[in-house]
């Protein structure tokens, strides 16, 4: 037997963190936890975005049908079974049906005394270093918080761009962070002409790839700047589960997935395996989220070329703790408890 239940939790930010379509200074997620019959609890959260179509009241509206469904079959480790009838009973909705899908996870490894990595025998030696993310703001902020990343030992930045200032933003990264490794991020902002000019651009100052340069349905924009700009793309908007793959396959060379888009760990690991199939590289990004969502993430950091999972660290006060993660250096064999190893600080 199974129970369930969740909650809502507000985070304010750090500090307000924009890009190129707004401004966020709180962030809500819902929180699930599944016990079992011996009191061992998983815990999981939905990080659920408006531009996708959901809030944290949808998330609340359809919970009880999908946590319906775990009571039902009750069994922790048929994991498999209860996303299918998840996927059936909810068809949109994908950060909800993900928090009931990492609690899921987090309760079926803690059942087998495991962290989550082990369960799935990844390999936790072969981890990319988690990128942290600069958001828009004025440049002075920005040039501002570039330096204290920079002085606190982060080697990837993301920078957010997208506005009419986005040469002197780089310039101004590449300034106070002149070692690092930087990668931008536009939020469909460009045209497919501006981004094959701005590409030029960052090619001269050392920028990695450009992510999602055009709105996320212009897949001939996007094909436009693969063929012709200077950068690798990778495609955030544009590439939302497994079926998204084989149409962006042809115009980006990465893949962004977010458990938030994809709808729950097994989705995610479908949408990498795809990615690979299609000669994609692959990034694992995140919504702003508490590390009951992040801690996740992190456990699916050996399959991924990218990772930007620094959702946590932009919140003032994050409830929980996840896997240990010096500056974005995804350390899984540091973690000293099974499960995806987020707990309540």
């Amino acid at each position: 037997m199974l129970a369930t239940e969740f909650e809502r939790v507000s985070m304010p930010l750090a500090e307000p963190f924009g890009i190129a379509r707004g401004v966020q200074t709180e962030a809500e997620n819902v929180v699930v936890r599944i016990e079992d019959e011996g009191g061992m609890t998983g815990v999981g959260a939905a990080a659920p975005s408006s531009h996708y179509g959901e809030t944290a009241d949808t998330v609340e509206a359809v919970l009880p049908d999908l946590l319906s469904v775990v009571e039902e079959v009750g069994d922790a480790h048929a994991i498999d079974r209860i996303e299918r009838r998840l996927a059936e009973t909810v068809r949109r909705n994908p950060a909800a049906r993900t928090a009931v899908s990492i609690a899921l996870h987090d309760l079926a490894a803690k059942r087998l005394g495991v962290p989550l990595y082990r369960l799935w025998g990844l390999d936790s030696s072969r981890t990319p270093t988690s990128s942290y993310t600069v958001g828009l703001d004025d440049l002075d902020t920005m040039r501002e918080k570039t330096k204290e990343a920079y002085e606190a030992g982060y080697d990837v930045l993301k920078v957010k761009l997208g506005t009419d200032r986005d040469r002197a933003i780089v310039e101004a990264v590449r300034d106070e962070a002149p070692g690092v490794t930087i990668r931008v991020d536009a939020n469909e902002a460009w045209t497919p002409r501006e981004a094959v000019e701005m590409t030029e651009f960052l090619a001269d100052h050392g920028v990695e790839f450009v992510e999602q340069p055009v709105p996320a349905e212009d897949y001939e924009g996007l094909k436009f700047v693969y063929d012709h700009g200077a950068l690798p793309i990778a495609a955030d908007e544009s590439c939302i589960t497994a079926d998204d793959i084989p149409r962006i396959a042809d115009r980006v060379d990465i893949a962004n997935l977010k458990l938030m888009k994809c709808g729950g760990l097994t989705e995610a690991k479908r949408a990498i395996h795809a990615a690979r199939a299609h000669g994609l590289e692959v990034m694992l990004g995140c919504m702003i989220e508490t590390n009951a969502a992040i801690a996740a993430g992190c456990h699916l950091a050996p399959l991924l070329d990218y990772a930007d999972l620094d959702g946590s660290l932009l919140l003032a006060d994050d409830p929980y703790e996840g896997v240990p993660m010096p500056n974005g250096e995804i350390d899984l064999d540091a973690l000293d408890r099974p499960g995806t190893g987020a707990q309540r600080r």
